[in-house]
């Protein structure tokens, strides 16, 4: 992944999706990892907005 990709948990945290991006030495190189955490509290409009923004940010930065 190029610098912007290394950033996509800044760019959840912009449209309100907290995540941690987990980079090299944590993982192996050229790779990344994004966590999230769910709870039974969260109702699906909840889980719906998640999705939203990691499907806008992953097209925006031709991840998906």
């Amino acid at each position: 992944f190029g610098i912007n990709r290394n950033r996509i948990h800044e760019k959840l945290l912009k449209k309100g999706i907290y995540a941690i991006g987990f980079f090299y030495p944590v993982v192996p190189k050229n790779e990344a990892r994004i966590r999230v955490q769910i709870s039974a509290a969260m109702e699906k409009h909840h889980l719906d907005k998640a999705v939203e923004a990691f499907v806008s940010v992953g097209q925006k930065l031709k991840v998906i």
